[in-house]
């Protein structure tokens, strides 16, 4: 499975997630936001946690008309799969690859500390390593994580079981308490926590592993 991480100016936990997915078996490549193409073969693409372009305009909107942003976004509409995290999230959101949008924390405070997840779907090559109801462990480190949608989408998502993660207890006030969403055909994934900071047991826990190796076990057998 080849998988590609996409680095921007700002962007902070990029080595971190290439190196769970390549704990996990995946084969990645390292991609620059000036790039025009993704690396030929690439089965997931995934934009990690930081602050790209220092967070200016809002979280991601810059980043999502980086070169890379069109190649990314025809990848994700030919099917390809796409992991968001963290700012990773805000970007997809920018891009249109996901609904809502990420405000910032009730409180105005910033939140770095291991924060309990309830998985709420095991149908998705993301989410298919746990347990549905399982709770989590998962560390989150963000300012504007406060996953905001309308009652009709809120509605969408909750039908469609595209919900992902749910924090127990909520720690931000993102409505419903969303931590992940998934996109119509479960193949992109966005999430305000750092599954890749929980992928060694050396790092303090790991409970993030069984979602990379889920994913690039799905990719492989694909």
């Amino acid at each position: 499975m080849k998988a590609a991480v996409v680095t921007f100016p700002g962007s902070n936990c990029d080595r971190d997630l290439a190196v769970a997915l390549e704990q996990a078996g995946a084969d990645v490549a390292r991609v620059w936001h000036k790039d025009e193409a993704l690396p030929a073969g690439t089965d997931l693409v995934a934009v990690p946690g930081g602050f790209s372009f220092g967070d200016y305009l809002r979280c991601g909107a810059i980043a999502a008309h980086s070169p890379i942003a069109a190649a990314l976004r025809d990848h994700a509409t030919r099917g390809g799969y796409v992991l968001g995290i963290c700012n990773g999230f805000q970007v997809l959101t920018e891009l249109g690859l996901l609904p809502g949008a990420l405000m910032r924390n009730r409180g105005l405070t910033f939140l770095c500390r291991p924060a309990v997840l309830r998985v709420e779907t095991t149908d998705s090559a993301f989410t298919a390593g746990y347990a549905k109801g399982q709770q989590i462990t998962i560390p989150v480190a963000h300012h504007d994580g406060n996953y905001q949608i309308g009652a009709e989408g809120l509605a969408q998502l909750k039908d469609q079981d595209r919900i992902a993660f749910t924090y127990a207890p909520e720690i931000n006030g993102s409505v419903a308490d969303i931590a992940g969403v998934l996109s119509a055909n479960r193949r992109v994934l966005g999430m305000m926590p750092h599954p890749e900071r929980a992928a060694d047991p050396a790092l303090g826990g790991a409970d993030g592993l069984p979602m990379f190796r889920a994913l690039v076990k799905d990719l492989v057998n694909a």
